[in-house]
C-alpha cells in the first residue's frame, strides 16, 4: 500500500478529531508549497493566505464571505499548528466521549465564526488597532469553543498530567482564557479576541442548552444531546415487555450514576466493577 493510500485509509477510518487534524495538516502543507512557488516569482503574499484568511475589515468580508470559516484551517508557522493540533487531539477526544462527532464539528465551525466576528468588531472599535492592518489565521477559536464547551459541561473532570498529577478541567480552561485576556493589548491582540470569541460561544451554547433558556443559541441546542443508540422495535408478550422495561430503567440509573461520578472525579476513580459494567453496556 502506497503512502497516499495509507493516508486515505487512515482518514476514512478516523474520527472527526483525526479528520480535522488531517485537513489542517494538508492545508498547512499546501500553504508551504504555495509559499515556495511564489517566492520563485518574488510574490509578496501567499495566494492561499490572501484568499482564505480573514481581513480586519467588514468590506473585505463582503467580497470574501467564506473567509469567516476558512481562516480556521490556516496556520502561521509550524509551532502555531503544532500547539493547536495537540490541544485539539486531547480536548477533542474528551469531548466526543460525552457528545457526538457532529456536535464537535458544530463547535469547531461556529466557534471559528464567533471568533472571526469578535476579531472584526475589536479591530473596528478599539483605538489600539487604528492605522494598522492584519490577517487572521488559526484554529484556536474553534478549539477554544470545544475546550470551554466541554469544561462548562464537566468542570470538575480531572486530567492526569505527568509530573503534576490530577488537575481539574476548569483549572486548565481558566489558564487558557486567562492567557488570552492578558494578551489583549499585545502584538497579537486580534488573535486573542478571536480565541475569546470562540470560548464565549462554547460557554453560552452549553449553558443555554443545559438551562433551556430562550434565545437564538437555545434554538441551536436541539442538536446538543448526549449520545444515545437508536431503540430497536421488538414484539414480545406484555409480561416480558414490563420486565425488560424495568431492567432497562435500572441499567440506565446505574449508567447515569457512573457518568455523574466520571463528571465529578474522572474515569480513573471508577471501580473495576463500574468499568466492567460500562464496557458491557457499551457492547449491548
Amino acid at each position: 500500500m502506497s503512502f497516499i493510500e495509507d493516508i486515505k485509509t487512515r482518514y476514512k477510518g478516523g474520527n472527526i478529531v483525526e479528520k480535522l487534524i488531517y485537513v489542517n495538516i494538508a492545508v498547512f502543507i499546501a500553504t508551504l508549497l504555495f509559499s515556495v512557488f511564489q517566492d520563485l516569482y518574488k510574490g509578496e503574499i501567499n495566494w492561499l493566505i490572501n484568499w482564505f484568511s480573514l481581513d480586519d475589515n467588514f468590506t473585505s468580508l463582503l467580497t470574501k464571505p467564506w473567509t469567516i470559516i476558512t481562516y480556521g484551517f490556516l496556520h502561521d508557522g509550524f509551532l502555531h499548528i503544532l500547539l493547536n493540533l495537540i490541544t485539539l487531539y486531547f480536548i477533542g477526544n474528551l469531548f466526543i466521549e460525552y457528545f457526538t462527532q457532529k456536535q464537535l464539528l458544530t463547535f469547531y465551525i461556529f466557534g471559528t465564526i464567533f471568533g472571526g466576528l469578535l476579531y472584526l468588531i475589536s479591530h473596528n472599535y478599539f483605538p489600539l488597532f487604528e492605522g494598522s492592518s492584519s490577517l487572521l489565521v488559526g484554529a484556536s477559536a474553534g478549539i477554544s469553543a470545544i475546550f470551554i464547551g466541554i469544561t462548562t459541561y464537566i468542570p470538575n473532570y480531572q486530567l492526569k498530567i505527568r509530573f503534576i498529577g490530577y488537575v481539574k478541567l476548569w483549572h486548565l480552561a481558566a489558564i487558557w482564557v486567562g492567557l488570552d485576556l492578558l494578551g489583549l493589548s499585545g502584538g497579537n491582540a486580534g488573535g486573542h479576541f478571536a480565541h475569546l470569541g470562540g470560548a464565549l460561544f462554547g460557554f453560552l451554547y452549553v449553558n443555554q442548552a443545559s438551562n433551556k433558556e430562550i434565545g437564538f443559541l437555545y434554538k441551536l441546542s436541539t442538536i446538543f444531546k448526549k449520545k444515545e443508540k437508536p431503540l430497536k422495535t421488538v414484539y414480545k408478550s406484555p409480561k416480558s415487555s414490563v420486565k425488560k422495561e424495568k431492567n432497562t430503567s435500572f441499567n440506565q440509573q446505574q449508567i447515569d450514576s457512573i457518568l455523574d461520578k466520571i463528571g465529578k472525579s474522572g474515569y480513573d476513580t471508577l471501580t473495576k466493577e463500574e468499568k466492567a459494567f460500562l464496557f458491557k453496556q457499551g457492547k449491548n
